[in-house]
């Protein structure tokens, strides 16, 4: 057999555009005055093959040293840009829109450049008709060959057995029921094919390979689908559209006659890039972006995709089917080797290897509701101040975003007419963060009411009243019948405090003020020691208030039993509780906890006796 080895030159010294995340740049192959197509991978006898189509032909590399790829052998196939391979066993199948049918190559004496190689065009029913094919897949589950596109039966789907010689494909039987399919994924007898023009991709039944059974089609983010890759759990697919302003689509398909779209993702969302071949390994896609070259998709939560990584290895960006045409990323090493059509300007095909640092996505979920109504709310825009990373919530409130950067956040959740929240959220790798927020309207309230004594209900006069909110805190005295006002209050909820000299304190936690509201504030005052005398607010002392890392909270009681200390937020949700086992003692608070307002609550048999206001600062 005939074989054609054409020169190609290697770059091993390369400067990464600073673009580049989680991805190490090892080697560049140029081959002049010849483009390249997509590519697949080989392994045998401890040694890793890129199996790169290029326009005269298939090119063997081995790339078992990334940094010092070595070409074996070009292989001639028809003179033409579009080469699609996969392999099966020990042999490459190779088809072009150049024609010519299946070439079957046998890779068994890799690493030799002596290939025995041959085109099948075609036996039985369909005896020498096959020509030109666009894309294939292989079910290596059950040792059949998919063939899409081409000239025969208008492009649709023709299978091949390969169990009997995988050197001699047997023509099985056809899917035409939809027309053209442009490419698919089979495993296990089902095939997800994807019907370019129609803008859908079918769930086929391939059993019976002479009358094949559609269970259902699902129509694709842009209606125009390239690509379909399967999870390694077989629950989702993924999908590709190849025009402008593209997605990344996953679909649950654990019910194939009820799919549901989870989330869709663009690798440079507002530059118009179009996306072409996406892969799985494991809980990451490696997508090829044509000009955004490739990138690496955290899928271990597909309703939540999260970009992680990627390698741009085209000059230039935005739309059209210019750069990188397809990636293989499941080599045993890890290496994944992306193809460059031509490097810009010119028409020299690359073959790039790029070692992939996969690291997991941090995540922020959680719904908005509103504070008045208590109904979700819809387009509700969620940020993480700092960096690009920002979502809507969709029509039931729901937001679900996600980055690679780990670190503490301010995250802000805002819209029209509503007050804005900022909150800070730490984001580490591989773990969800639930955050639920609650928006109230913007407006003025007028909070008033009376403090009181219990159980007499005696007014009473220069208490001090406060109103702790998550951003805001508002305060006033009672006049001589205890009465308050406290205008100009925002919307939303308040921890509401109330404190005499010699009387003590009362609070009510979680008051959601939203109207202009009247109150009534009963402080007790029958908890006496010391010969009937009050106790005030020497109950507990602090050293350090405000603090930072954390600070200590001492304490004199009258008495070493009954006594709790509980630590709570200005939503009352508690952080921490207490037993106080001695009379005299401190205990230190505060160091697990993020910056903001808190309260220390001494506490007998369920009766509030005294409360610290805690401030922790950055």
């Amino acid at each position: 057999m005939q074989k054609l080895l054409l020169p190609f030159l290697l770059l091993a010294a390369f400067s990464a555009a600073a673009q580049n995340l989680n991805t190490t740049f090892r080697s560049k192959i140029t081959f002049p005055n010849q483009s390249l197509a997509n590519v697949w991978g080989y392994v045998a006898g401890g040694k890793e093959y890129a199996l790169a189509g290029g326009r005269q032909g298939l090119i063997i590399i081995d790339i078992t040293n990334p940094d010092a790829p070595q070409q074996i052998v070009q292989i001639p196939g028809p003179n033409n840009l579009w080469k699609e391979i996969k392999t099966y066993g020990h042999f490459a199948y190779i088809v072009s829109e150049g024609g010519q049918g299946i070439q079957v190559v046998d890779l068994n004496n890799l690493p030799s450049s002596n290939l025995n190689y041959h085109y099948y065009k075609g036996d039985g029913a369909i005896l020498n008709q096959l020509d030109r094919i666009h894309a294939l897949h292989i079910d290596t589950t059950k040792g059949f060959l998919y063939a899409y596109g081409g000239n025969l039966f208008s492009g649709a789907v023709k299978v091949f057995n390969l169990n009997p010689d995988p050197y001699n494909p047997t023509y099985a039987g056809k899917f035409d029921a939809l027309g053209y399919v442009h490419d698919g994924y089979v495993d296990n007898d089902t095939m997800y094919a994807g019907h370019i023009y129609a803008g859908m991709f079918s769930v086929v039944n391939m059993a019976n390979k002479t009358a094949p059974e559609l269970i259902s089609t699902q129509n694709t983010p842009n209606q125009f689908t390239h690509n379909t890759w399967l999870s390694e759990d077989r629950r989702t697919l993924f999908t590709t559209d190849e025009v402008n302003n593209s997605f990344l689509a996953a679909y649950d398909i654990s019910d194939p006659t009820d799919i549901q779209l989870l989330d869709k993702i663009q690798s440079n969302p507002g530059s118009n890039s179009m996306v072409h071949n996406t892969h799985i390994r494991g809980n990451w896609a490696i997508t090829s972006w044509y000009k955004d070259g490739f990138t690496i998709v955290d899928i271990s939560r597909p309703d939540n995709l999260v970009q992680v990584g990627n390698y741009d290895t085209y000059t230039g960006s935005g739309g059209s089917s210019e750069g990188c045409w397809g990636v293989h990323p499941n080599f045993p090493s890890g290496t994944i080797i992306a193809s460059n059509i031509s490097a810009a300007g010119t028409s020299d095909g690359e073959l790039w290897l790029i070692t992939p640092n996969y690291v997991r996505a941090c995540y922020l979920e959680g719904q908005i509701t509103d504070g008045v109504t208590g109904n979700p709310i819809s387009n509700v825009k969620i940020e993480l101040l700092g960096t690009a990373t920002q979502e809507f919530s969709g029509p039931a409130g729901y937001y679900k975003i996600g980055q690679v950067q780990t670190g503490l956040f301010t995250v802000r959740v805002s819209k029209a007419g509503y007050q804005t929240v900022n909150t800070e959220v730490l984001m580490e790798s591989g773990k969800v963060r639930l955050l639920d927020v609650v928006l109230f309207p913007t407006g003025s309230l007028t909070i008033s009411g009376q403090v009181v004594e219990s159980p007499s209900l005696n007014p009473v006069p220069d208490a001090s009243v406060f109103l702790f909110g998550i951003a805001l805190d508002y305060s006033t005295t009672t006049d001589s019948n205890g009465q308050f006002s406290i205008s100009g209050v925002t919307p939303g909820d308040y921890s509401v405090i109330a404190g005499a000299t010699d009387m003590g304190q009362v609070a009510l936690y979680q008051q959601r003020l939203v109207t202009d509201s009247v109150l009534t504030l009963s402080i007790y005052t029958d908890y006496k020691r010391d010969g009937g005398k009050l106790k005030g607010s020497d109950f507990l002392n602090t050293r350090k208030n405000p603090f930072r890392d954390q600070t200590m909270l001492e304490y004199k009681l009258a008495e070493a039993s009954g006594y709790s200390l509980t630590l709570v937020n200005t939503l009352g949700q508690v952080f921490e509780k207490i037993e106080l086992e001695d009379k005299i003692g401190s205990v230190a608070l505060g160091g697990e906890l993020q910056p903001g307002i808190y309260f220390a609550r001494l506490e007998r048999s369920g009766q509030l006796i005294q409360i610290v206001k805690l401030l922790k600062i950055k």
